[in-house]
């Protein structure tokens, strides 16, 4: 198999309206963001990069496991929420039922949106705002990290009932980190949840995807 290679990503510096370079993840210090920060979104070209290494997740999780691929809208529709401004949909789905499948929706934002198994979207970047002040840099590990995870098969998801329970996801990278969340199961756009119970595995624990073979029919 393959191991991934992040491709090489260029390197630039930004600055401010003086002139100073922004230092993504620590532009504001110890101190709070000003409030015209919220609705100010500066050097979005800062995100590119999370398209370069979706394309790059994408091509390497084709070549070295067990996938079938699917393009467009219907891809799209896999999220919770849409965006309006796809860029490209593609979706993969491991030949074993009990392997959580995985969806890039690539946006004009720039960003991602990353869907994963069957009730959770995870956003590359979250905000994107000056406020948040996200490092690129720093979502890129996040996002390359999350993929692994559920391939890895270091994914898990949870779901109560459709009547006002709740749903929620952990990725679990033994001695080395976890994250966790969980929202309403009454916010779930309708018939999600009712997919879901039917395809998730007992216990919520998403399995390893099956490498690719020389007899793997491939995506």
């Amino acid at each position: 198999m393959p191991d991934y290679v992040r491709p090489v990503l260029p390197g630039r510096v930004f600055v401010d309206e003086h002139g100073a370079p922004i230092e993504y993840g620590r532009r504001w210090g110890d101190d709070s963001p000003p409030d015209e920060a919220y609705s100010r979104t500066g050097n979005l070209e800062r995100f590119a990069g999370l398209h370069t290494v979706a394309l790059a997740l994408i091509e390497w999780l084709r070549a070295s496991f067990d996938v079938e691929v699917d393009e467009g809208a219907d891809a799209e529709a896999d999220l919770l929420l849409q965006p309006t401004d796809m860029v490209r949909a593609v979706r993969l789905t491991p030949a074993s039922a009990q392997c959580a499948p995985l969806t890039f929706v690539l946006t004009g934002f720039p960003g991602v949106f990353l869907h994963a198994g069957m009730l959770h979207d995870f956003h590359f970047p979250a905000c994107g705002c000056d406020a948040c002040d996200e490092d690129p840099s720093a979502l890129v590990d996040d996002f390359e990290w999350t993929v692994r995870m559920v391939v890895a098969g270091h994914y898990h998801e949870t779901a109560g009932s459709p009547r006002g329970g709740w749903h929620g996801f952990r990725l679990d990278e033994p001695g080395v980190g976890s994250r966790a969340g969980q929202g309403q199961t009454i916010e779930l756009p309708p018939g999600v949840l009712e997919a879901a119970l039917e395809r998730m595995p007992a216990g919520g624990r998403w399995r390893a995807w099956p490498e690719r073979t020389e007899s793997a029919p491939g995506g």
